[in-house]
């Protein structure tokens, strides 16, 4: 075992002890990360090439500052984005959610799809549907001066059409026009805050994060604006947290416009998303 590999070990067993909940995962990125090399190449760092200052990156992550803010990116799907203090970090569950989005527009007998991403953050969702539905037309959304700091960098030179704005009034000249809308917004409920990991409760805004007692605020402003985007037969995606499986579909009802309002679950098998059809009159 060369001397990089000995001290990756050290370091998961720090962040295991720190409650770190992928150890292994974050030592290998970090050292990957200071070292300029991929995790599968660490093996090859020669002894006198190790770089001390992977220590200082591992006493960041032992103090449950994330990862990604560390290295300053985020993986998802097939982007690299750039992220750090002021936006939300994507997460891999949410890779599922747009997944489904993306079969769901392809079935779309449509040339053109017309897509909104609602509380787009750090641009994750739009840029992977602009990515992989090549012909789409995607906008998106977000309200925060400090996380559009970070969107637009992750957007520069996409073809994303991204607007500062509220996403409970955003896009009136789209009413009726779009074929998907999509979201993930926040929807921890306040009363969970202590329960909430450190990563997530101590970095990511909170604007991102939470929403109203039962989490759901946001989520019912959302399937107004969806109603009013939405052309018939459009969908509407929203994430949601697993304990809210079940809660959401009442919210896209029949009496409200909608029809096969269901959830779905994430690679868990965890209730990770809602989907529903904007009915057809």
């Amino acid at each position: 075992m060369n001397l990089l590999l000995a001290e990756v070990a050290q370091a998961t067993q720090r962040l295991a002890d720190a409650g770190v909940p992928s150890p292994r995962n974050d030592a290998e990125e970090l050292a990957a990360f200071v070292h300029g090399v991929k995790r599968g190449e660490l093996h090859s760092v020669k002894n006198s090439d190790f770089d001390a200052r992977y220590w200082e990156t591992i006493a960041r992550r032992e103090q449950r500052e994330p990862l990604q803010h560390i290295t300053g990116r985020a993986f998802f799907r097939y982007l690299e984005l750039q992220v750090g203090p002021g936006v939300f970090v994507p997460r891999p569950e949410t890779e599922s959610v747009v997944g489904w989005a993306i079969d769901a527009v392809r079935a779309m007998d449509v040339v053109e799809p017309r897509i909104v991403d609602l509380c787009t953050g750090s641009g994750a969702i739009a840029l992977a549907l602009a990515q992989e539905v090549p012909r789409s037309r995607v906008h998106a959304v977000e309200l925060s001066e400090d996380a559009l700091r970070w969107t637009r960098k992750n957007m520069e030179g996409s073809r994303v059409d991204l607007r500062q704005g509220d996403a409970l009034a955003a896009f009136r000249d789209l009413d009726g026009q779009v074929d998907l809308v999509i979201s993930n917004p926040p929807y921890i409920p306040l009363t969970e805050w202590e329960y909430v990991a450190p990563e997530a409760r101590d970095y990511d805004p909170e604007l991102a994060l939470f929403s109203g007692e039962d989490g759901l605020d946001l989520i019912r402003g959302i399937e107004r604006t969806a109603h009013r985007l939405l052309r018939p037969g459009g969908v509407v995606v929203i994430e949601h947290a697993d304990t809210q499986g079940g809660q959401v579909p009442w919210i896209f009802t029949e009496e409200r416009g909608w029809a096969d309002a269901a959830d779905h679950p994430d690679l868990n098998n965890r209730p990770r998303f809602a989907t529903a059809r904007r009915a057809t009159p």
